[in-house]
């Protein structure tokens, strides 16, 4: 039986100190990440500057008014994106907290051995296939089948318990509701794969271990497995709402499009991204400059979201230590 400490039969598979040409290639491969880095780094960069150059009229003439303002106006020279700011993050959220349950509850269901591997496997590439379905369909699909679906119950909620502001209103049509639920199906994928491989990065070991204390298997779930792969779980969380803050053909078919602050999830509203789509083909020359400012205040939320996520992830990394 050989040891780490017997001699290879073949010497020449020893260990050898590195060559000029092991250097060298070294040399190549590292450079080729650095300029990588920095091409990445400048398309951002170009991308931010070019948006910011072209939004800096609007933001001279209009100012904060653009921000604050609740009404979008063409005629009247009224260009106000905070219901859409208001819809976009909170449509993201509700498709969240959505997807951030059942992502990770099918993560743990996947990886945990609830399932024989070969039926896991199967179930992964199905959760999987969701994010290959274009967003047109995930649009239509919401008006044919959601909205229909969920209209019983939303006129329940709102003649029962109508006096509570999140079911004030009926939900006739397109609304936040029937937008988060569809946003959620769509950045599902991307919740459930990034939680299923920080589940399965944790040492076997470390739930051995749990076992060997005397906890369950939903204790050893509960409090050793999640909380030591909390970290990548919170990072699909980020991904997640990432992806749900830039969506735009689905929401744009299913929200509503109407600019109106409501706290209601049955009320029509708008987001960024469907504001910037439906406007900008017929936008005039004024009307471009507030909605490629509008775009400069997607990209500044989205960007202070994930950063914020990954500094937040940086300082859970750090406290694990």
């Amino acid at each position: 039986m050989n040891t780490p400490f017997d001699i290879p039969d073949n010497p020449d598979s020893a260990c050898r100190p590195p060559s000029a040409k092991d250097f060298l290639v070294d040399r190549i491969f590292r450079g080729l990440a650095r300029i990588g880095v920095a091409l990445i780094l400048a398309l951002v960069l170009a991308l931010i500057f070019e948006i910011g150059r072209k939004a800096l009229p609007g933001m001279e003439k209009h100012g904060l008014d653009v921000l604050f303002g609740t009404v979008w106006d063409v005629n009247q020279g009224k260009y106000g994106i905070l219901p859409a700011i208001w819809g976009t993050l909170y449509s993201a959220f509700i498709a969240l907290l959505i997807a951030g349950f059942f992502g990770v509850s099918m993560a743990i269901f996947l990886t945990q051995d609830f399932l024989p591997a070969k039926l896991a496997a199967v179930f992964r590439t199905i959760v999987e296939l969701l994010a290959a379905i274009p967003s047109v369909v995930y649009g239509l699909w919401g008006i044919y089948v959601v909205i229909p679906a969920i209209r019983p119950l939303t006129a329940w909620l709102n003649s029962e318990l109508g006096w509570i502001p999140f079911f004030g209103t009926s939900l006739s049509g397109p609304g936040l509701l029937p937008a988060a639920l569809v946003l959620a199906i769509m950045i599902l994928p991307t919740v459930a794969a990034v939680s299923q491989d920080a589940l399965a990065s944790v040492p076997m070991k470390t739930k051995q271990a749990a076992y060997g204390l005397g906890t369950t298997h939903w204790e050893a779930i509960l409090k050793v497995m999640v909380p030591s792969a909390a970290t990548g779980i919170f990072g699909s969380l980020v991904l997640g709402l990432g992806r749900a803050l830039g969506e735009t053909m689905a929401l744009a078919m299913l929200v509503g499009n109407a600019n109106t602050l409501s706290v209601s999830l049955f009320a029509p509203a708008n987001t960024l991204a469907a504001l910037l789509a439906l406007n900008f083909p017929e936008a005039g020359p004024n009307e471009v400059e507030v909605l490629m400012y509008a775009a400069l205040v997607l990209m500044f939320i989205t960007l202070l979201v994930n950063v914020l996520g990954s500094l937040l992830m940086l300082y859970a990394q750090r406290g694990n230590k």
